[in-house]
This record gives structure tokens, C-alpha cells and sequence, in this order.
């Protein structure tokens, strides 16, 4: 069958590749001149690269690290030091680690909090616990239900120390989610900690080598296209055109730079854009569909990322960091944890603000100076003083839509991959998937709708005869 895929980001990429290998021709159509989507990367005019997120992948994202295995871009993945560290806003400049041990899970977590004695106290270590053996116990389908609940309900209904939510859950709410804990669906964090709890390296941490651009994004498209796909940029989606009884007739596609509109068909239709794309360019008796009106309570939570290159090194920490600052989420000096962005002298510090929302409006350069305030406290001894650092350059990169606000009561509005149009299909990490709105979610529903469409009875039938794009006029 001929697929035609609406989105070059990770789950249009994965869904692509996956239909490759059961032997059909996807051709993904992405709007802009760069793929990737959240995980998309550009060059400056130094030949620096700036980011739209600081991506780090987990042993417990199976789903991605079979994808780079089949790849064979596995050694491209640089695994960081089993632990997670913490700055201590009340001790500017100092660090607190949660080092994990190389033994059996979940006693190697267990370990790591025992170990820790300078966030948590014994009293808040085991009430941490004991609130958190309700979701270890009952498993994923109990965690499913606590969506109903934002996490600091929950903490509260298990009593956990409101002091634990301080230093431990702001910080993993906004890595996670990029809201606080009083915004985020309990199912989100406990998701995580189970698989961390259940697998012995699921807590550990690796960087990529490079740019996602390249170093993850193109050798998908090497993989589709050696195998007869096509990847397209440039190739937006005005309108998903249908027959009379509802099903998809072609997308029609924008012309650019002068460019006629054309369109295109094929035997399957994937969406492989963001929630809020879908919504807009959803068709008019799509939404009297049950199915897709549920996908109105679903939006992209905003999210900045932000690069600052400092003439001289800040840290010597290769690790991820979570900053505990209420400005800033999570940072890492790339300098130091990505071998293409390596340099001994400098650093380039690589931050999350969340939330974004009261900041996403906000310019650059009153961004930038909200956030060397907030590093002044984090690396007082470069930041202030009578030589301070000196800040060369800074990119900010703000994404108003990014995936989706994962609050009390999402899990239902969130759709499977197939729909009830036989010949269209959703991808994306908002689709129904179990590790929510990240890289790993975006790979895996690609996946699932590759199955999908392979399992449909689209698949049976006789394939379309002349299914090639057709070019038409401008189109309104």
C-alpha cells in the first residue's frame, strides 16, 4: 500500500520505518524545511547547534532503543552515570545526588533514596514510600486511574510530606510534563516511577552525540527511503480532503515560494501532527464524530528551551541536572555531555524554562534576563563576584504548542491510532499509548500505527492502480 504521512517528527518518522518493514511505500510530507518536530535542531551562523528541547533518553524507553538498534546507530547514545542530581536552592552551587547502584530493581532505587541525607529525612523518606506502594503494588492499572487526581492531591491523599513535593515532585513534574505537580495528572509521574522502579536501568540516563536532526532523524530517513519510501519537506498540509461517505479522498498540500497547491493520494492517510495542527485542519463532519470531539480537550502545553554560551566552563557535571529553581526546569552543559558540541574552555548551558505559560509571550531578551538572575543562584561563583562570567550569545526557542497539557482527566480524551475513518490513522505522542507525551511516546504510537494500518483491511484489499501525486491549480 501507498501511505501518505502528514508530519516528519518522531511519530511520522517511526511510523514510516515500521511500514517499510512490512513492506509498504509510506511518502511523509513535513511542512517545514527541517524534520524532527519537538526534537528538531538548526545551525547558527557560528555553526553552533541550538535545539528545540534538551532531549535525554532513558533505559526505560524500550521502544527507542530498539528503534536505534535496528538502526544501528545504538553507540550514538552516550550513557551518563546511574544517578540524579538536584541543586539546593538553600545551598547555592551545591549538589545533591540520588546515585543509583548496579543491582536488581526497585531495591537499586531504594538504595539510592536511603543514601541520599541531604533532601529528604528519614521521617519523609518512609512516608515517601509508603504513599508510593499503592501504585507499585497495584500496577499500571491502579496508576491509570489515579488520573483523576493531580499528583499533589495524590501526594496529599497518601500523605505524603508536603516537603517531599518540594524537593523531589516540582522538579519531576516539570521534567516530565513542563507543569507543576497541582497541574499534572497523578497517571504521568507515577507512570515514570514504576518503570523505574521495575527495570534495573530504567533510571539511567544517555545523551545524543549529536544534533537529533542528524544523528537520529536522518538515518530514519536513509532507512525509508533505501527501501522506497519518501520523506518530502516543505510540503504542508492545507486541507485532508474526503469522498462522500467521510473517508479521505487526498491531502491537498500548499504550494510555497510561488508553487502551485497539489494533491496527493493514497491508499492510507496518517496525521502525524501535533494535536492543535489536527484540530484546525480536522474536517467539518469529522466533528459530529464522538472519536474526534474527545480530542478537543487535548492542547500543547508551551515550553521554552533556552542555549547560553559562556566564555568559560560553569561546571564539570556530565550528567542532566534538575535545577529546584521556579523559573527553571531541568539543564545540562552540553559542552560537556554531547561529543559534537564538546569544548574544554566553554560552556554552553542547555535549560528548560517551566511552565512557560506567563513566558511564552515574553521576549528573548527579557527571557534572557529572568534566567541569569535565577543562574546567579545556581553558579554563584561564576555569576557574581568582580569577574563574572561573561555571556557571548544566546538562542531562545519557543515552541506555544508542544505536547500535550497532561492534566486530571486527559487519559479520556486521548484517541487510539486507528479511527473510525477506514482509510485514516492518528500518530503522535498524544495517541493512546503508556509513556505519555515524550520521544519515547512519539516512537511507540508511530509503531502502533504502522500495526495498525497493516492489521486494517485496507491491507487485504486490491492496492489503488495509479496512486502517484497529482498536481492540480490553486486551491482554496
Amino acid at each position: 500500500m501507498r501511505v501518505a504521512i502528514a508530519g516528519g517528527g518522531l511519530a511520522g518518522l517511526a511510523c514510516a520505518k515500521y511500514l517499510v518493514d512490512a513492506g509498504h511505500t509510506p511518502i511523509v510530507y513535513e511542512s517545514r524545511d527541517v524534520l524532527g518536530g519537538l526534537v528538531a535542531a538548526w545551525k547558527d551562523e557560528d555553526g553552533d547547534w541550538y535545539e528545540t528541547g534538551l532531549h535525554v533518553f532513558f533505559g526505560a524507553y524500550p521502544n527507542m532503543l530498539q528503534l536505534f538498534e535496528e538502526l544501528g546507530i545504538s553507540d550514538r547514545l552516550q550513557w551518563k552515570q546511574h544517578t540524579l542530581i538536584f541543586n539546593q536552592p538553600d545551598k547555592p552551587g551545591v549538589l545533591s545526588r540520588f546515585d543509583v547502584p548496579d543491582i536488581p530493581a526497585p531495591i537499586n532505587i531504594i538504595f539510592s533514596i536511603i543514601r541520599n541525607n541531604d533532601m529528604l529525612t528519614w521521617e519523609q523518606k518512609i512516608r515517601f514510600a509508603m504513599g508510593l506502594l499503592p501504585a507499585i503494588v497495584r500496577g499500571q492499572k491502579y496508576v491509570e486511574k489515579m488520573d483523576q487526581y493531580s499528583l499533589l492531591e495524590w501526594l496529599r491523599l497518601q500523605g505524603v510530606d508536603e516537603k517531599v513535593n518540594t524537593d523531589i515532585f516540582i522538579a519531576a513534574s516539570k521534567a516530565l510534563t513542563f507543569i507543576n505537580p497541582e497541574d499534572v495528572s497523578a497517571t504521568v509521574p507515577l507512570t515514570a516511577l514504576n518503570r523505574f522502579l521495575q527495570e534495573r536501568y530504567g533510571s539511567k540516563i544517555a545523551f545524543l552525540d549529536g544534533s537529533p536532526t542528524e544523528r537520529l532523524c536522518q538515518p530514519m530517513v536513509d532507512y525509508v527511503t533505501e527501501r522506497g519510501g519518501e520523506v518530502l519537506t516543505k510540503k504542508p498540509l492545507k486541507q485532508i480532503l474526503l469522498n462522500d461517505d467521510g473517508t479521505v479522498r487526498g491531502f491537498l498540500l500548499r504550494g510555497l515560494d510561488g508553487a502551485e497547491d497539489e494533491i496527493v493520494t493514497a491508499d492510507a492517510y496518517v496525521s502525524a501532527m501535533p494535536v492543535d495542527v489536527m484540530k484546525v485542519l480536522m474536517p467539518e463532519p469529522w466533528k459530529q464524530i464522538e472519536f474526534f470531539q474527545k480530542m478537543e480537550g487535548l492542547e500543547g502545553v508551551p515550553v521554552i528551551n533556552l542555549h547560553l554560551w559562556f566564555d568559560r566552563k560553569m561546571t564539570d557535571v556530565d550528567q542532566l541536572l534538575f535545577s529546584r529553581s521556579p523559573l527553571l526546569s531541568v539543564y545540562a552543559d552540553m559542552s560537556i555531555t554531547c561529543e559534537e558540541y564538546a569544548n574544554p574552555d566553554r560552556s554552553m548551558l542547555e535549560l528548560v524554562l517551566a511552565p512557560a505559560k506567563d513566558w511564552i509571550d515574553q521576549s528573548d531578551e527579557a527571557i534572557i534576563a529572568a534566567t541569569m538572575e535565577e543562574l546567579a543562584r545556581l553558579f554563584p561563583q561564576h555569576l557574581t563576584g568582580d569577574n563574572p562570567a561573561k555571556l557571548l550569545k544566546y538562542k531562545v526557542v519557543k515552541t506555544p504548542r508542544s505536547v500535550y497539557t497532561a492534566s486530571p482527566g486527559r487519559q479520556a480524551c486521548r484517541p487510539d491510532q486507528a479511527t473510525p475513518v477506514e482509510n485514516f490513522f492518528l500518530a503522535g505522542s498524544y495517541t493512546m499509548q503508556r509513556y505519555l507525551g515524550s520521544m519515547e511516546g512519539a516512537v511507540l504510537s508511530g509503531k502502533l500505527t504502522a500495526q495498525a494500518i497493516v492489521n486494517s483491511p485496507l491491507a487485504a484489499a486490491p492496492v489503488s492502480r495509479d496512486r502517484r501525486p497529482v498536481g492540480v491549480g490553486s486551491q482554496n
